[in-house]
């Protein structure tokens, strides 16, 4: 047995079954104790992954009855909502672009505009993974990017010395895994985190106004292409080529690829629609206030308007693309085949996720939280954003972000509650946060399949990630305390 699986299997257990009978926690809460014994039992099995993510995720189902937490009917509910047909709308649009290669034609023209010189290369691979991550997996964006990226670093060997072109190669190489990750926090469906701030959110705040598709992109978009920007400058400078050669410049090797893929085929037509068409109903679906003017959502025609959400919207989108015949007659733009490659493991760590917040509301956990963590407060906001931020932040270095921000927001909620505080002032900061890990090949799919290609050590990685890590800490405070303040009235 290892060290993991001795402290997830024996070790933990242990204390807490002895913290469970013999130790006094919230004397007048009976479920507050057993609650936080299972969150901790979460926690450490998320943070070790000594099973699947999505196994650990099942243990409310299990222990929330057993221990009597909340009522295994409420608990099981809390693993299907509209959250979760959000993702599952968003990301079959995402499979439909995988399957006609439209994603892979959508990176090239980009790449095929920025141009050849170091610089335009390394902003078009990077506003390449920037964009698509915006609304397909960031996983997925960077499996995409990385054959053309090896490719062009083949070609590159040619046109500068070794020493310039595996520098350069390795900070193009992080930059498209950066850009996956920074472009993720755009948008709802951009990054798992964000989904659960959603849900979670609406379970301790129901009667709060929605954070609507719009209004987050309103929000988060320019915080994150600010981000992208100053990352872009950043890896440019540190990984240049030395010798000033540009001899690439002569020879456009993504427009060749560009025309290799031939015309848009009719398919990949079909998709691009609904994908715009999704973008432009997730972006206009609620009101939009604007200072004293509010643009009009078109859901507000409809009769029960208050009945329809993000994900009724990617559900219906999606549902088009199962009826809509591709080329073959036999065969739709999307298919059951292609449609099971969902990835169901995240939408149980969702599900964990919220049935986890659930019980931290439920059994009083959650405020219990809030009464440890008051003095945390007494703090001025913009040093409990920043220190919200980093702990996030470093965290997620070492365990699933998702995992993270499903532990880290009802003990926000619940400070917010009991302090009387804006409970998003804390909650959308380490939503963000959670998806700025950039010094580990563990911390994010991105990193890890970059570092999978072998042209970048641990130690480059490090370096370059801490400096970046920091950034984006100071960024997300700023962005959150003023713009915030702007978009969501915080303060």
């Amino acid at each position: 047995m290892n060290i993991k699986s001795l402290i997830s299997f024996v070790i933990i257990p242990l204390v807490l079954m002895y913290v469970l009978f013999f130790v006094e926690i919230a004397a007048d809460q009976a479920a507050v104790k057993p609650m936080l014994c299972v969150a901790i039992l979460m926690a450490v099995w998320w943070v070790t992954e000594v099973v699947p993510l999505a196994v650990t995720s099942l243990i409310p189902v299990a222990l929330f009855p057993l221990l009597g937490i909340m009522d295994g009917k409420d608990v099981s509910t809390a693993y299907f909502n509209d959250v979760i047909f959000l993702f599952m709308g968003g990301f079959l649009v995402a499979l439909a672009m995988e399957k006609w290669m439209l994603h892979k034609r959508m990176a090239l023209y980009v790449l095929a505009i920025t141009g050849t010189s170091p610089a335009r290369i390394l902003l078009g691979f990077m506003l390449s993974s920037f964009l698509l991550s915006m609304w397909i997996s960031n996983t997925a964006t960077v499996m995409m990017l990385l054959p053309i990226t090896l490719s062009l670093l083949n070609n590159m060997n040619a046109y500068y010395t070794k020493e310039d072109s595996n520098r350069f190669g390795a900070g193009l190489l992080l930059g498209v895994a950066y850009s996956a990750s920074i472009g993720g926090i755009a948008t709802l469906v951009g990054t798992p985190p964000n989904l659960s701030f959603v849900r979670i959110f609406h379970i301790y705040f129901p009667d709060a106004a929605e954070v609507s598709f719009a209004q987050w992109l309103i929000f988060a978009f320019p915080l994150s292409l600010s981000i992208f920007i100053l990352v872009w400058a950043y890896l440019f400078i540190r990984f240049k080529p030395a010798a000033n050669r540009n001899k690439m410049a002569k020879k456009n090797l993504f427009r060749q690829q560009l025309q290799q893929m031939g015309k848009m085929k009719y398919e990949e037509k079909i998709v691009l629609l609904v994908f715009v068409l999704l973008a432009l109903f997730w972006i206009t679906r609620s009101n939009l206030a604007i200072g004293s003017f509010t643009i009009v959502g078109w859901s507000s025609f409809f009769p029960a308007s208050k009945f329809i959400n993000d994900g009724t919207v990617a559900i219906f989108m999606a549902l088009l693309l199962f009826l809509i015949p591709s080329g073959n007659k036999n065969e739709k733009i999307l298919d059951w085949a292609t449609s099971s490659r969902l990835p169901w493991h995240i939408l149980l760590l969702f599900g964990g996720g919220f049935a986890l917040a659930t019980g931290f509301k439920e059994s009083g956990l959650a405020l219990w939280f809030g009464n440890q963590l008051s003095a945390f407060t007494a703090l001025p906001p913009i040093v409990v954003i920043l220190m919200i931020s980093l702990l996030v932040t470093f965290l997620t270095e070492v365990t699933s972000n998702t995992a993270t921000t499903e532990m880290i927001l009802p003990i926000l909620a619940g400070i917010a509650i009991q302090n009387n505080l804006n409970p998003l002032l804390l909650m959308i900061p380490a939503t963000l946060s959670a998806s700025m890990a950039f010094m580990l090949p563990v911390a994010t799919p991105p990193n890890a399949i970059i570092f999978g290609s072998s042209r970048i050590s641990v130690a480059q990685m490090a370096k370059t990630g801490l400096f970046i890590n920091l950034l984006a800490a100071v960024i997300i405070t700023l962005a959150t305390y003023y713009w915030g303040n702007i978009v969501f009235h915080l303060r």
